[in-house]
């Protein structure tokens, strides 16, 4: 094999699994090739004819008028970026989101260029909140790369480092936890800070509590950022009860003013704010195939997908017919059979009289159930594949939701992912997509 194919074959091993389609480009033809790309949204490469250039890699939500613009020259705009005369192939994949093109996006990127990756998409590290347990004296601050081996105590992401500074104070504010930085070696002639002086510190500096005191204190904060608060507001609502019902008027009004402070700051955090191990998220987006949605699985740091999930034989809810509540789950357009259980039977002695044992599972249900099944099997991920996948994933959560395509679910407190709420998710995901067609045509 002669060079030109050695670079070749390794530029096509490069793409494999991302760039789905490629053709030769001319130019001194450019129109023949150029015909040949669909007017769809796609993610794309374009390879030159030298061995050390690197790729020139985009997005676009049409892939024929972005390369028309690139490979055409124009003498009306003579400033415009023109690649005709270093391209020699083309290669792309379409994409049914901008969520998938962004993912598409960063992974052809990551290959290529490793962790200047996220510089070359603009990428920002997502905030977190770190809890420092491994200290003597724990403490709370802010970081923009949380380690996986501390993972139980990174709280995020958040939308920014100023929203992440401002839960950790405001949070901090109903605790008597230390703020200070350097490390601490307790002196009893310490004088102490303005935070001990207000009595918002426990004072561990100059040995105002014991270390078992502080050490309690400690982990009601962890328990508080673990659950976004409801820890402590299972607690304050609990002694609310009590009080209320021994008549204590005046120490339950205290209570539930408590019980505000918490909401408050709890709504200061999203419900994607959770420890980076426990990080687990699905998210539902249009496919770029016509009869499916694409599902993606964050978890163990990664993003993990697109697998799509078909709608065939699926009814789709109209939001604008006016139909009831009975209509509103989705269905299979085929009725379900009946399965009975046969060992109950042989076991019993009882006859079949016609009356179901045994209900078999959704048809639908079944399906999502083996879409979560192959998510779930994938590598762990590397650091700069975490740092991006997490970025990417930060930035389409903190959008407006007006802006904001898709939705994405979370697992129940025992991580049963909410098959029933993610069916309910598809339909809409569906039905967005054919109200956007019908609006386009």
């Amino acid at each position: 094999m002669d060079v030109a194919g050695q670079r070749h074959a390794a530029e096509a091993k490069q793409s494999a699994g991302l760039l789905t389609e490629e053709i030769g480009f001319d130019p001194a033809d450019a129109k023949t090739a150029l015909g040949q790309l669909p007017r769809d949204a796609a993610v794309f490469a374009l390879y030159g004819a030298e061995a050390h250039t690197e790729p020139y890699v985009g997005r676009t939500p049409n892939l024929r008028s972005r390369l028309e613009r690139l490979l055409q020259p124009s003498a009306k705009h003579p400033r415009r970026l023109q690649l005709a005369g270093r391209v020699r192939r083309i290669a792309w994949r379409l994409t049914g989101s901008e969520f998938e093109s962004l993912l598409v996006q960063f992974s052809l990127l990551e290959e290529i260029y490793g962790a200047k990756a996220l510089e070359r998409m603009h990428l920002r590290h997502p905030a977190f909140v770190r809890f420092l347990g491994s200290n003597a004296y724990p403490r709370v601050t802010v970081t923009f790369r949380p380690s996986q081996r501390e993972g139980d105590w990174a709280y995020g992401p958040f939308a920014s480092r100023a929203a992440a500074e401002r839960y950790v104070d405001e949070a901090l504010k109903l605790f008597l936890l230390r703020r200070c930085t350097f490390e601490l070696d307790p002196d009893p002639g310490y004088p102490g800070c303005v935070y001990s002086e207000m009595k918002m510190c426990l004072a561990p500096c100059f040995k105002g509590c014991t270390d078992e005191r502080y050490a309690e204190e400690a982990a009601a904060v962890e328990g508080f950022l673990a659950t976004r608060g409801e820890s402590r507001l299972v607690t304050l609502r609990a002694e609310r009860e009590q009080a209320s019902a021994a008549l204590e008027f005046e120490r339950a009004a205290a209570l539930h003013a408590q019980v505000q402070k918490v909401e408050a700051v709890r709504g200061l955090a999203a419900e994607l704010v959770r420890p980076l191990s426990r990080l687990r998220a699905v998210i539902l987006q249009a496919s770029a195939k016509p009869d499916e949605v694409a599902v993606y699985l964050f978890e163990q740091g990664r993003l993990r997908g697109p697998e799509g999930f078909s709608t065939l034989g699926m009814r789709i809810q109209n939001e604008q017919s006016g139909s009831t509540s009975l209509f509103a789950q989705p269905m299979a357009i085929e009725p379900i059979p009946e399965e009975r259980d046969q060992s109950r039977d042989q076991g019993s002695g009882v006859r079949d009289q016609g009356t179901p044992l045994r209900t078999a599972r959704s048809v639908l249900e079944a399906r999502m159930e083996e879409v979560m099944v192959t998510l779930g099997d994938a590598e762990a991920a590397t650091a700069t594949l975490r740092q991006g996948h997490l970025a990417l994933l930060k930035r389409w959560y903190y959008r407006p939701e007006a802006r904001r395509a898709g939705e994405i679910f979370f697992p129940d407190g025992e991580g049963r992912w909410p098959v029933k709420a993610l069916l309910r998710g598809v339909g809409r995901v569906a039905a967005a997509r054919l109200k956007a067609e019908g609006m386009a045509s």
